[in-house]
Order: C-alpha cells, then sequence, then structure tokens
C-alpha cells in the first residue's frame, strides 16, 4: 500500500480544492475525514464537494449513512480499512483529508473500541435517565468516573456523554484511558501529513464568506427539507455546524439574522479546536496559504510527499 496522504487543516482553510489537485498529480483517491459529509442529505451546510467540483476524482465517505442513524468512529475506521485496500490493488495514492482529527487518527493509530464497549440496553436505559433526571446527571456521573472526558465534553452534548459512560460501564476503563492508549500504539499505516493555515483574521473572513455562500445555495431550505422527512432535531445529524443553528431559526427560537451571526461564532469556534488539535501532532508539516499560491502548495506537497514515499 502507498503511504496515505493526510491533508488536515480547519475549516474553510482551503483543504477540498487543494486535496482534488493533489490526486489528479499523484494518481490518487481521495477518502473524507469529515464526521457530518457521511451523512445523506446534509450537502450544503457541510461543504460537501459537488459531482463538478470533484473533478473526476474519486470520493469516498461521503453519503455513507441515512441522517437519522448513528454512526461510529469504529465504523467509520472499518469502512476506510476496506477502502485502502481496494486502493493498494488499483496502486492509487490514499488522500485522507477533512477537520475530524479524531477519524485520522483512527485510520492511521487503529481503533481499540470496535464492537467492544457497546451495550444497546444500556444505552436506552442512559437516555430514559437524562429525558426524566436531565443531562447534567449524566454529565455528572460521568465526572466521577472519567473527570477527563467530562471536562472535554458539554453536558448537553448527550450523546458523547452517554457514549462515554456506555464505554466505562462496559469495559471498566474509562474511554479517556482507551484513547491514551490508542494514541501510544504504533501506527497501523504510514501517514505523511501536511497541514493547511491562514492567518486567524483572514481564516475568520473565509468562515463568514462562506456562510453567506451557504445560505445563497439554500441552506435554510436544506435544513427544512430535513424536518420534513422526519429528523429529529437533537438527532447527531441535526447538531451539526449549519443545522442546528438554523433548526432554532426555524422552530422560532431566533431571527434568521440572530441564526447566521450564531452559525458564524460557533464556525469561528470549531475552527480554533481544530487547529489545538492538529498542532499537538508534531509530524505535519504546515503550509500557509497566505504565503503560498494553492499551485505552490500542491507543488510542495507533491515533491514532498514524492520524496517521503520513496516513489520516484
Amino acid at each position: 500500500m502507498r503511504p496515505i496522504l493526510v491533508l488536515v487543516g480547519p475549516t474553510a482553510v482551503g483543504k477540498t480544492g487543494l486535496a482534488i489537485e493533489l490526486a489528479t498529480q499523484l494518481n490518487g483517491e481521495i477518502i473524507s475525514a469529515d464526521s457530518m459529509q457521511v451523512y445523506k442529505g446534509l450537502d450544503i451546510g457541510t461543504a460537501k464537494p459537488t459531482v463538478d467540483e470533484r473533478r473526476g476524482v474519486p470520493h469516498h465517505m461521503l453519503d455513507v449513512v441515512e441522517p437519522s442513524d448513528e454512526f461510529s468512529v469504529a465504523e467509520y475506521q472499518a469502512m476506510v480499512e476496506n477502502i485502502l485496500t481496494e486502493l493498494a490493488v488499483k496502486d492509487k495514492v490514499p488522500i485522507v483529508t477533512g477537520g475530524t482529527g479524531l477519524y485520522i487518527r483512527a485510520v492511521l493509530q487503529g481503533f481499540l473500541l470496535g464492537a467492544e464497549g457497546k451495550d444497546a440496553s444500556l444505552r436506552a436505559e442512559l437516555y430514559n435517565t437524562a429525558e426524566k433526571q436531565g443531562n447534567e446527571v449524566l454529565h455528572a456521573r460521568l465526572e466521577e468516573v472519567d473527570a477527563p472526558s467530562a471536562k472535554r465534553l458539554h453536558p448537553n452534548d448527550l450523546r458523547r456523554v452517554v457514549r462515554a459512560l456506555e464505554v466505562y460501564e462496559t469495559t471498566g476503563t474509562p474511554l479517556s484511558g482507551h484513547l491514551a492508549m490508542q494514541k501510544e500504539r504504533p501506527p497501523v499505516h504510514r501517514g505523511i501529513k501536511f497541514g493547511l493555515m491562514r492567518e486567524r483574521e483572514h481564516l475568520y473572513q473565509r468562515i463568514d464568506a462562506r456562510v453567506d455562500e451557504m445560505l445563497v445555495k439554500g441552506l435554510v431550505e436544506e435544513v427544512q427539507r430535513l424536518l420534513r422527512r422526519g429528523l429529529a432535531h437533537d438527532s447527531t445529524a441535526m447538531q451539526a455546524l449549519g443545522y442546528k443553528e438554523l433548526v432554532g431559526y426555524l422552530e422560532g427560537h431566533y431571527s434568521l439574522e440572530e441564526a447566521v451571526y450564531l452559525l458564524k461564532r460557533d464556525t469561528r469556534r470549531y475552527a480554533k479546536r481544530q487547529l489545538t488539535w492538529f498542532r499537538r501532532d508534531k509530524a505535519i508539516k504546515w503550509i500557509s496559504l497566505d504565503d503560498h499560491t494553492s499551485q505552490e502548495a500542491v507543488t510542495r506537497i507533491v515533491e514532498d510527499y514524492r520524496l517521503q514515499a520513496q516513489l520516484d
């Protein structure tokens, strides 16, 4: 198998177009590492590349699950493992790109928790407790058994709080402990990593412009369609950026102007969290798209990848 070219960076930095150009030059195929682009029907709000934008380059891990379904990191990792095998047979360069750091880590390091750590009846019981007693009760319970996870998760992030409690109850080890062990494992795949960045104010301008473009393309109508299909407003898919804010508007909690403000603010905060995550990885080689054109960045990455992968 060819080494995996990993391209990361915050939302709206310019990963999509650059990854497509890399795939064209390296005879590669793209594997999305975006936890929301896996959902069918979540197109505009997730900035999912259109068929035209893909320019004939095969893209994997887009539209693989219904928005009403749950989808785990373990399921993602297992599906990508099959894709990597297929690309190896075709002698294609796998290009994993996206902003969900945990997905990328799962691909390169493997994932410790598959079927282990799952208990449907316990999960249902925990959700029932949250419904009757409130999310804070579960969050307090998590704080007692897994303080690092509780610190990382907001009480209203119910799905992840429940998942952390489920892992602890079924395995006897906190989720934070599993994640720490995973980080210490030797990688199962070789990744050559590149990161894209821009100066903060420039990135924030691009985020604001992207949100405005999404609205022009019909983001409000996309959210309305999902709600008409019966998708619960508290489902995982509808908690994605761009969806939860507009659900609040459509339910009359605030104006469209306020929803747009919240979406731009939350997206900037998300970009900051993404950068914090990726900057912990010292193996990532960063390229500023303020200092280099996209073509210059592509040339640098192609040359560096070929050198490290010893393709020449």
